[in-house]
Formats: structure tokens, C-alpha cells, sequence
């Protein structure tokens, strides 16, 4: 077993696995299950049209921001489209890159093509709720491209009625220098950045965490508590491919 090998399961004692029927029964119970994955998908369709006609509230576009040039205001993060979509990603100031969001981590490193979005005239960026230093060595050891911002000036007023220190995704149209906020959402709502369990919940043993409802016997990540699946060996599991390609996780300002 590897240093960050996240598999506890006992190596000579296969995983339980589900019965084995001839392809006309196999068929058969697919073919029940698509009529549900239909209704879903039309039901997600349902809602995302819903979304689309909520009113907007205006935010002050003023606000200021920290990026690499010193600070900007969120009209400025925009980068001249009508359309911004930030994420809020949670920072612990003043800690090592091991002790850094493992939830932000791995919804931020799904995110790499921006090139569809843009055709669409929608910017996207991370807005961290750390010093802008700080996070900008973490995202330069995590390797990631996209708009950097610190919210740190106007957390507070950006995140108004929410709680600021967690994960949001807030979705933003700009009219001229008027800006309006169209949506957000939080916690598991931020899992529509995902592709990872998006592809796990297709494969017979699902995500392989502890709060799923499984049959007996199925495998389980057992390497860390429930509260934090994306964590291995006291690092968000996207950070081992780093350190093991030698970068510097010193998050410390000028190192």
C-alpha cells in the first residue's frame, strides 16, 4: 500500500458484489431503473428553468477584491462579460496546505476548460475568503489557471445573510456597471462542479463512503471520518499527485 493509498479494505477478503443474472434479467431491471434516471433528469431540467426566472438582487460593484495587480472591485472580476460565476472557496489563514478545505479542493480541481463558458459570456474565478498571497501559493501548487481573487476586503457584504468561512457558488449578471445577483448555493449544492461523483455513482459500489445506503458487505473509505471523504492521509487527496511530483506546498508569503 502506498504512502496516500486511500483502500483499507482487507486485500485477501473480496468486497460483497451483486447477484449474477442472464442479460435478458439484467436488461429488464435497467430498464426500470432509466424510467427513474428520466423523471430525474426532467426534474433537473424543471428546476433549472425555475432558476432561471428568479429576480436578482443588486450588489455593489464596487466591491473590493485582492488579485495580482493589488485591488479590484467585482465589476473588474467580470473581465468585461455580462455573466460571472464565483466560487467562494473556504480558507484556514495561517495554516499549512494540508490543513487547507479538502472540500474546496477537490470541486476547484475539477474545474480546468473554461473555453465553453466564455462562448457563453460567462467569466468564472475563485473568490478565496483568505489573504490573496496566501491562496495564490496555494493555487500555484494545486497547478490551477483560472481567475484568482481574495474577498477578504468585502466577504462580509458579498456573503451577506450567509456564512461566510463556507463553500458557496454565486452567480452574477452584469448590466453596464450595474451588478445583480441571480443565484447561489452551498454545501452539496457545490457538487455540480464535480465529475468525479458524478462517475462513482454510476459504478455498482457508488462513492464508497460511510452515509450511503449500500447492501451489506459493500466496500467502504474507511482512512478518514464521514465528515471528510476527500481526505487521505492527513491531505485533500489531490494534493499527493503534487507532492509527489516534488512542488512546494509553503504557503508562506515571499518563501
Amino acid at each position: 500500500m502506498t504512502e496516500h493509498d486511500s483502500s483499507t479494505q482487507d486485500p485477501d477478503r473480496a468486497p460483497a458484489r451483486p447477484p449474477v443474472a442472464d442479460r435478458v434479467a439484467f436488461e429488464a431491471e435497467v430498464a426500470r431503473l432509466r424510467l427513474r434516471e428520466k423523471a430525474h433528469t426532467r426534474e433537473g431540467d424543471a428546476i433549472a428553468a425555475a432558476r432561471r426566472r428568479l429576480p436578482m438582487v443588486e450588489v455593489d460593484a464596487t466591491l473590493e477584491l485582492s488579485g495580482a495587480d493589488g485591488p479590484v472591485t467585482l465589476l473588474d472580476a467580470f473581465e468585461g462579460r455580462r455573466q460571472l460565476i464565483a466560487y467562494y472557496f473556504m480558507w484556514h489563514e495561517g495554516h499549512e496546505a494540508a490543513d487547507q478545505c479538502e472540500g474546496c479542493t477537490w470541486v476547484t480541481n475539477q474545474v480546468r476548460e473554461l473555453g465553453f463558458l466564455y462562448s457563453r459570456d460567462i467569466t468564472y474565478a475563485v473568490f478565496c475568503q483568505g489573504p490573496y498571497e496566501e491562496s495564490r501559493r496555494y493555487r500555484d501548487f494545486m497547478g490551477w489557471e483560472m481567475p484568482w481573487y481574495s474577498a477578504l476586503p468585502s466577504n462580509d457584504e458579498l456573503l451577506t445573510g450567509r456564512q461566510v468561512g463556507s463553500m458557496h457558488i454565486v452567480c452574477y449578471l452584469r448590466e453596464g456597471d450595474r451588478v445583480y445577483e441571480t443565484y447561489w448555493t452551498t454545501l452539496r449544492g457545490v457538487e455540480v462542479m464535480d465529475y468525479d461523483y458524478a462517475l462513482l455513482d454510476l459504478t455498482v459500489y457508488g462513492r464508497q463512503e460511510l452515509w450511503e445506503d449500500s447492501p451489506s458487505g459493500w466496500p467502504q473509505t474507511m482512512d478518514a471520518p464521514p465528515e471528510h471523504p476527500m481526505r487521505t492521509n492527513g491531505r485533500p487527496i489531490p494534493q499527493w499527485s503534487r507532492i509527489e511530483e516534488g512542488r512546494s506546498d509553503d504557503l508562506t508569503p515571499g518563501s
